[in-house]
């Protein structure tokens, strides 16, 4: 329960519960999603983001579905 406590004291640190109630969280859940979207376009794993990989299974099904129209 130690962390437990620790969590709701933190939480307690966070301006504007009275006026806004737990949407005071939004700023920081808007900055988190930033911070991933950023991520995943800008920081490569081996040799590819995560949109390099996204295009690149998108062609690859359009191409099948291609192929698979005209047979």
């Amino acid at each position: 329960m130690l962390v437990s406590k620790r969590v709701k004291r933190f939480l307690q640190l966070v301006p504007g519960k009275q006026r806004f109630g737990v949407y005071r969280f939004l700023p920081f859940f808007f900055i988190l999603g930033g911070a991933m979207e950023w991520f995943m376009i800008n920081v490569r794993i081996g040799k590819e983001t995560f949109y390099d990989v996204y295009r690149r299974k998108r062609s690859e099904r359009q191409y099948e579905a291609r192929m698979e129209k005209n047979e």
